[in-house]
């Protein structure tokens, strides 16, 4: 019930979507027309939280693909008539994760995150959702590691951390994998330069 799913939720988050709602956010289905729009808030967040994306062919292709199958719930959180922040939720089979979350600098502070992830809980619900996958925690629960922050707004949500097998490496020729383990972050790091600088250039 949707007062239990409250209740799991911590009281600053609670706090936090009653605010998005005196504050004026309100919510509301995203549609194709919406992509490009998605990408550029996308865009912005990634400058902003230092993580590197994809051209915005690769998600066009992603989001068309589910919401063409039925299998996306896209939220969009706008103050004014004008988008702040959004969510993509992919969905099958009675579970849904929480893949693509999005944000402008512009209204963070009346919290359109939190009333948007509320929202997305009751839509997912009305589908038949059963489980809601937050989707990332961080490996070591200390406020240095970089995923700290992310992982306490999903534990406000009332997430719980559930651990599973991970990605492992079994490298079937060690000395070419020594060469790939020293090598290959500074090959990605390269990668993520060139990333963060094509999208500063996008966004201006």
């Amino acid at each position: 019930p949707e007062e239990e799913l409250l209740a799991q939720m911590k009281q600053k988050t609670r706090y936090n979507v009653r605010l998005a709602s005196r504050k004026g956010v309100t919510v509301r289905q995203g549609a194709f027309s919406d992509l490009d729009t998605l990408y550029r808030m996308y865009a912005e967040t990634s400058v902003r939280d230092g993580f590197v994306i994809r051209q915005p062919d690769y998600y066009r292709t992603v989001w068309e693909t589910f919401l063409d199958h039925g299998q996306a719930e896209v939220l969009i959180a706008e103050v004014d008539g004008s988008p702040v922040a959004a969510v993509i939720a992919f969905c099958f089979s009675g579970r849904a994760w929480f893949v693509y979350g999005m944000s402008r600098e512009l209204h963070r502070e009346k919290m359109p995150a939190y009333l948007l992830q509320w929202e997305a809980m009751q839509r997912l619900k009305g589908r038949g959702v059963r489980i809601y996958d937050l989707w990332g925690a961080p490996d070591n629960f200390t406020a240095a590691d970089p995923l700290w922050g992310v992982y306490r707004f999903k534990q406000g949500l009332g997430g719980q951390v559930v651990r599973t097998i991970g990605a492992w490496d079994y490298p079937l020729r060690p000395g070419i994998y020594r060469i790939y383990t020293r090598f290959f972050p500074r090959f990605m790091a390269l990668l993520r330069y060139r990333g963060m600088t094509r999208t500063h250039a996008g966004l201006s």
